[in-house]
């Protein structure tokens, strides 16, 4: 199957109608037709029966459906790449991060890259953990910025730094009178943290239990933004990563965590890909600012 007839068979396999394939590939529908008939010619079977103006596809053709899904991901992803490289030689440079450092840090590690390399085009991503891998491993990133350490054997991590847990809390709440929050002073609060089993609640249970406490929250978060508007709401108080900028969202103030447990942000990137000078010295700026911003590594 040539290229351009994997691109047509995923696409009829996707809509259904020869009309609906034609329009997603911007060619005509005798175009679509005709190479359909091409490729069924050369494979020696059918893909597809016509069944009230529909296109039913043949057992051979749900046979191979996935694996040329697979083949059609890895040939749009190399369209990306040539499309990429001919933007010019100052190049592309694609960086993710979670919420917590893509508004802490990227802004000024971005500001200082654009004066050193002002022709360079930038791509940024901002997404959960499991997202960044899924970047990373597509391509689509050559940088990863992750509040975890703990990664797969495929996944190179640098560790540039730790930062701690804060309480979010309502301005007006009782805690808030309060120098810093202690893992006791939150057993009879309604706590807004994150859902188990991830890192940072990980670390918030092990700090908890070496005080003979337990760690519990009854309304589990994913990314530690969306505590805002639960805390800003009245719902509860949040313990949450001390990185994210709370301080821009109104309403609401923090506390220090008493004995708050580390959490590690991490460079990640693919084990095996060699930088281009232009991802280079990206890697540089997150490196040279996180050396400022964040607590030494341990």
């Amino acid at each position: 199957m040539r290229a351009r007839q994997l691109e047509v068979f995923t696409a009829v396999m996707r809509v259904g109608t020869v009309t609906g394939a034609a329009q997603s590939l911007n060619i005509s529908q005798p175009a679509l037709s005709q190479i359909l008939l091409h490729c069924e010619d050369e494979l020696g079977f059918k893909l597809f029966s016509r069944e009230k103006g529909r296109l039913r596809p043949t057992a051979e053709a749900l046979e191979i459906h996935a694996e040329a899904e697979r083949l059609f991901a890895g040939l749009e992803g190399l369209r990306r790449k040539t499309q990429d490289l001919r933007l010019g030689q100052a190049g592309l440079v694609r960086v993710a991060a979670s919420v917590p450092p893509a508004m802490s840090l990227l802004p000024d590690i971005l500001s200082r890259y654009r004066s050193r390399y002002p022709d360079v085009l930038l791509r940024s991503h901002v997404a959960p953990i499991g997202s960044l891998i899924a970047l990373l491993r597509a391509g689509d990133a050559a940088l990863a910025m992750a509040m975890d350490d703990q990664m797969t054997p495929d996944i190179a991590v640098e560790r540039l730094g730790v930062t701690t847990f804060c309480c979010l809390l309502p301005e007006a709440h009782p805690l808030a009178a309060q120098g810093s929050v202690s893992f006791a002073d939150l057993q009879d609060e309604t706590v807004i943290s994150y859902r188990a089993p991830t890192r940072p609640r990980e670390e918030l249970d092990k700090a908890a239990r070496l005080q003979g406490l337990v760690f519990s929250a009854q309304l589990e978060i994913e990314v530690s933004i969306s505590a805002v508007g639960f805390v800003q709401a009245g719902l509860g108080v949040a313990v949450v990563d001390d990185l994210l900028p709370w301080h821009q969202f109104q309403g609401v103030t923090t506390r220090p965590l008493d004995s708050s447990p580390d959490l590690p942000l991490s460079l990640l990137t693919l084990a095996d890909k060699t930088l281009s000078r232009a991802e280079e010295g990206m890697r540089d700026e997150i490196r040279k600012l996180c050396a400022v911003r964040l607590a030494p590594r341990p």
